[in-house]
This record gives structure tokens, C-alpha cells and sequence, in this order.
């Protein structure tokens, strides 16, 4: 090869490389999203509570920044924003993936963890969002992906504090989508069915203390169920995030993606069950007009 093609590669190479800022990174399908996109050849700001341990997960690499943010804290999201900008000069793809679980049956969970749930797995993206979208606007270009659940599509027991934050931050992510289109800015939301990432381990999951009488058997059964599928979870983080990688690559990405058979299969159920609904009251419904309308 030529110096010239060898020139001409390397230009390609750095026209194609992208800068990932991933929250979360120090576990689970954090970890696996930053180690795809450096060896896709991007560089990755890798974020998370201690920056040793994100380092420690992802391995050292020249193209790697791991800062320190709390994903609760507007103030650390500015700053792991600035961290990234001042080392990349720019923010291509930005994912929100950190998160946790409060499980438990609604009457249980204590309005403190209900608050905490929200805190982190809703407000969280907004702050990390809303720190960076001055830098996407500028550059007038940018991805914001979205790790939600197929807990924010369909509702379910045990769910309740984790659902409303999904709910949430889907309906936020999707009315952003039409915000900020018009600055060359995409959002998309991934849905996971059960993936073998650390969502259940103890780091991860805190379940309601069982107080009430009446709940009694159905935690104990619905605990030891989800710690019995800790580490046994169908779908695998490393085809995820690769799958990530692909749909970044797309002039246009999709709003919402189904990630695993499962999710699909709750996609397709969530819309039949909409269609079954609307079609159940469909004269009452439409008939509850003013009569000069």
C-alpha cells in the first residue's frame, strides 16, 4: 500500500469514527456497549459512579475517557458533558444506560425507593440529556439512545415503581424526537426483553421489604423466581450493543427498537391488546362529543 492509500485509509477511518458517551459503563450492557464501540474504532466516554471500576470493566484504551457522574446529579452530568467535549470535541452518540430496580408490589415499596426508581431511571436520562443537547444543537447532528425495558411497554406485578419510570422516560424520549429533529438530531428508545446483564444481582435489584400479610406468598415466589433467572436470562448484552453499533450506522434510526424474541412477542401482544381495547367500547367512545360538535 502507498502512503497515499495509506493517507486515504486513515482519513476514512477517522470520518467514520464517532464519539460514544454511555452512562452506566462500569457493568452490564454499559460495559459491553463501550467495548463494541472501541473496537468498532470509535471513542468512547465511558461514565459511571467510580471511573476505576468503569476502567477496570472496560480495559484501557487511547480512545477511552472514563469520568465520574451520578446520572441524579444535573451538576455531574454538566460536567462529564464538558469532560467529553474537552477531550473529543464532539458527542455523536449518546446512550442512557445506567440504571437500577426497586421490585416489589406497590402498597410495599416505600415512597422514598418509588422516588429513588424515578430519580435515577427517569430523571436521570433527562439530566444527562439536557446537559449534552447544547453540544448536539451546535454541531447540528447526534443520537440520543435510550436503554428502556419491555417494562415500558406493558405494566405488570412486582413492577409498578420500575414501569412508571419506563412509561416515563418513553413518553419524554419519543415527545423529544420531534423537538429536536429539526437540528439533524435523532432519539431512539431500545427495549430489552431479558438479557444476562447484572439487572438482578443484588448491585442492581432492591426488593420491597414483605409487610404486608396479604402479599406474603406471592413475593417470596416472585423473588425467588428473578433470582433463580439471575445469570440464565436468554439474550445476550455483547449482540445487543453490536446491534446498537449497526443502528447508529443508519441515516435514520428507528424511534423504538424491540431487542430480543421476547421483546418483539410484547410489542406484537401491547398492540393487539390496544386494538382489542379500542374496538371494546368503540360506539360509547365515540359518541362522547358535544351535540353541536
Amino acid at each position: 500500500m502507498t502512503d497515499q492509500n495509506t493517507t486515504t485509509l486513515q482519513n476514512d477511518n477517522t470520518a467514520n469514527k464517532k464519539v460514544w458517551f454511555i452512562t452506566g459503563a462500569g457493568r452490564g450492557l454499559g460495559t459491553d456497549i463501550a467495548k463494541v464501540a472501541l473496537a468498532a474504532g470509535h471513542a468512547v466516554v465511558a461514565t459511571g459512579r467510580n471511573p476505576e471500576k468503569v476502567v477496570q470493566a472496560v480495559g484501557e484504551h487511547d480512545d477511552l475517557l472514563a469520568v465520574k457522574l451520578d446520572v441524579t446529579d444535573p451538576a455531574e452530568a454538566a460536567a462529564a458533558v464538558q469532560a467529553a467535549v474537552d477531550r473529543f470535541g464532539r458527542i455523536d452518540v449518546l446512550v442512557n444506560n445506567a440504571g437500577n430496580f426497586y421490585a416489589g408490589f406497590f402498597e410495599e415499596i416505600t415512597p422514598e425507593d418509588f422516588r429513588a426508581q424515578i430519580e435515577t431511571t427517569m430523571f436521570g436520562p433527562m439530566n444527562v440529556t439536557r446537559a449534552a443537547l447544547p453540544v448536539l444543537r451546535a454541531q447540528r447532528s447526534g443520537l440520543v439512545v435510550t436503554i428502556s425495558s419491555t417494562a415500558g411497554m406493558a405494566g405488570g406485578e412486582f413492577l409498578s415503581a420500575y414501569a412508571a419510570s419506563k412509561f416515563g422516560v418513553e413518553g419524554w424520549a419519543e415527545s423529544l424526537a420531534p423537538e429536536v429533529a429539526p437540528f439533524g438530531i435523532h432519539s431512539m428508545i431500545v427495549e430489552p426483553g431479558f438479557f444476562r446483564t447484572e439487572l438482578l444481582t443484588p448491585e442492581s435489584t432492591s426488593y420491597a421489604d414483605s409487610t404486608i400479610e396479604d402479599y406474603a406468598d406471592r413475593t417470596e415466589q416472585t423473588v425467588k423466581a428473578w433470582q433463580s433467572m439471575d445469570g440464565q436470562q436468554g439474550g445476550d448484552p455483547a449482540k445487543l450493543a453490536n446491534a446498537l453499533i449497526q443502528l447508529a450506522e443508519l441515516d435514520e434510526p428507528p424511534l423504538r427498537f424491540a431487542a430480543g424474541a421476547d421483546a418483539v412477542g410484547v410489542f406484537e401482544a401491547r398492540a393487539a391488546a390496544l386494538e382489542d381495547q379500542a374496538d371494546a367500547h368503540r360506539e360509547l367512545s365515540s359518541n362522547l362529543a358535544h351535540d353541536d360538535a
